[in-house]
Order: C-alpha cells, then sequence, then structure tokens
C-alpha cells in the first residue's frame, strides 16, 4: 500500500470557492499528501484522488453506484493497485436525524460504522445552528472505536481532522477513513454550509 495511507492523523481542508468540490489532504507536519477533485458534470458523484495537485498519479476513486440514491453506494478503488477496498453506503432514513453510513469491506460485507456523535448535537445543528456547531463523527469496526472525524469550527471552508490514532492494530483501512472524509466533506458538508 502506497506509503500516504500509513499517518495516524490528517486534516482535510475542501476550497471554499471552486466550480468542483476540491479537497487537499495534509499529514501530521502538515506537508500535502493528497489531493482530490470531484467530475464536473457527471451524473452520479466521481471523485478522484491523487497523490499530487498535478494529479500525476491518482491513487483512488470514489464512484456512486447510482445516479440518485437516498442511501447511495460509494465503492471506493485502489486505482494505483486496480483494487476493490471496500464500499460506504449511507443509511438513508436512519441518516435524516442523525448521519449515519456503514463501511463495506470488499465483498460488501458490513464491517463498521460511521456515525454523527449525538441525535441532540445533531438536530441542533440542522434546525438551529447550522456551521456553528461544527459535526463529529466516530468510525467503529465492530465494536471497537477505530476513528474519529472531527469538523473543525471555520465559518470560511470546511476543514476536518481525522484522527486514525485510536487504530493501533489497523483495523480499518485507512483508504476507506480517507474515503470517509471526502463523502462527509462532500454530502454531508452540504447541509451546513
Amino acid at each position: 500500500m502506497n506509503t500516504i495511507f500509513q499517518f495516524p492523523n490528517y486534516l482535510l481542508k475542501r476550497q471554499a470557492i471552486a466550480l468542483t468540490g476540491k479537497f487537499r489532504f495534509y499529514d501530521p507536519s502538515g506537508r500535502l499528501v493528497l489531493f482530490s477533485e470531484q467530475r464536473m458534470f457527471k451524473l452520479r458523484e466521481d471523485i478522484r484522488v491523487y497523490g499530487d495537485e498535478n494529479k500525476s498519479q491518482e491513487v483512488l476513486s470514489i464512484k456512486a453506484r447510482q445516479i440518485l440514491d437516498f442511501s447511495a453506494a460509494y465503492d471506493i478503488v485502489d486505482t494505483a493497485m486496480n483494487q476493490k477496498v471496500g464500499a460506504l453506503r449511507r443509511r438513508g432514513l436512519q441518516s435524516i436525524l442523525c448521519d449515519e453510513w456503514e463501511v463495506l469491506d470488499a465483498n460488501d460485507n458490513v464491517v463498521g460504522k460511521l456515525f454523527e456523535d449525538s441525535v441532540g448535537l445533531a438536530l441542533l445543528r440542522r434546525l438551529l445552528l447550522g456551521s456553528l456547531l461544527p459535526q463529529n463523527y466516530d468510525i467503529t469496526v465492530g465494536e471497537t472505536r477505530v476513528a474519529d472525524l472531527k469538523q473543525r469550527f471555520n465559518p470560511l471552508r470546511y476543514e476536518l481532522d481525522l484522527d486514525f490514532s485510536m487504530d493501533t492494530a489497523q483495523r480499518l483501512d485507512r483508504r476507506l477513513g480517507i474515503a470517509a472524509g471526502i463523502l462527509l466533506a462532500t454530502v454531508e458538508g452540504k447541509q451546513s454550509s
């Protein structure tokens, strides 16, 4: 696996003004390690992740399985290895009050969950405070918490800290965690901006 997927922490920043969603990932020392961009004019979400801003080496693709789906599933493919890593599937009805996703392995078996921190805070975000109350998500594999994805308060742009440091047994493939961050910034981030 590419070494850019080995860091315990990342900072994702969504570009504030752009025609397409552009995301930059920084390692713990602040060095740019990943660049992502949505493809324009696609009926289905099609997001590519590169090892640099020049887009010289594509490392991941995130593609929606269907055009419109309230419970959308997104396949995550390591394009450098031409290998499906897994998928993330939004729990449509369950996500109305509190965002929830299923983490799937390469064979589409549910292995974990990505979910918003609390129903109460989620309702406050949706009904009253919007982007004034940053979102916080946990990822679990089985019953074990393996990641914390926490939005920073920034009224000018979407920023998300991805913390995998508690996953000492490497139960979560970092590529799935990075894809989760991009999907949160793309899909869930729209509701708070």
